[in-house]
């Protein structure tokens, strides 16, 4: 057997809430513009013709209670809380009730997005994978089974920065819920156990600096956090 060149970064692994064993991240999956409020202050409109997606790469998973460096190449570094599902079993073209049975667990997420590069790329119809696929930038706490907690409508999602609330939803305000998020990417991927799927932010998002501390919940979840230490000297080239 030919032997690997070098060593890839072991696998996030995601702990499940009073388990031993520890869910392996695999692919990362968000849902775009799924409330309202948050596509209107972005300056979009949201219609119910679809989801739409964008991923984020797994080796950019990181774990809550981390402190990471402030990321290159951004000036506008903006926080996006989320409720984040897990897949558990494997669900292509799925109905309703089989996308329900494929959820394992859900958990608080943080989608981290270096908007300025976002808004940039997107003003030129370009993929927004500088913006949105960031080192450190998909972030997540610890799972709890499906069969422990349900996202019913009136369930609240909030982050807040150095203590201060900044964003403060319910998760009623989804455009597409669970079962529809699941339903529809299952068109287009055979979905297996390590998908997660980020089902989009609430109004609120905001910039943050080196040295903020991010806290965010959904009631009945482990909550999530995240602190900013300095950004890493980078040399600076015109391109």
């Amino acid at each position: 057997m030919a032997k690997s060149l070098f060593s890839l970064p072991d696998v996030v692994q995601i702990p499940v809430v009073g388990e031993a064993k520890t869910y392996p991240v695999g692919r990362i999956f968000c849902v775009g513009r799924n409330y309202a409020a948050h596509a209107a202050e972005m300056g979009n409109e949201v219609d119910r013709e679809a989801p739409f997606y964008f991923t984020k790469s797994p080796q950019n998973a990181i774990l809550t209670g981390q402190t990471v460096p402030y990321p290159p190449g951004t000036e506008n570094y903006h926080h996006e809380m989320e409720l984040a599902l897990a897949i558990g079993r494997p669900v292509f073209q799925a109905t309703s009730q089989q996308a329900w049975d494929a959820v394992f667990g859900y958990c608080c997420a943080l989608d981290m997005t270096r908007r300025d590069l976002q808004i940039r790329e997107r003003n030129k119809q370009r993929p927004w994978d500088l913006g949105k696929d960031v080192e450190n930038g998909a972030v997540f706490a610890p799972l709890t089974r499906a069969s422990d907690w349900a996202p019913t409508d009136d369930i609240r999602i909030h982050l807040s920065v150095n203590g201060e609330v900044r964003q403060d939803a319910t998760l009623s305000e989804l455009i597409w819920k669970i079962d529809e998020i699941v339903m529809h990417l299952s068109r287009f991927y055979h979905l297996r156990p390590g998908d997660l799927i980020l089902t989009g932010t609430p109004a609120g998002v905001g910039p943050v600096v080196a040295g903020d501390e991010l806290t965010g919940g959904i009631d009945g979840l482990d909550l999530i956090r995240l602190t900013l230490g300095p950004a890493e000297e980078t040399l600076k080239r015109d391109f």
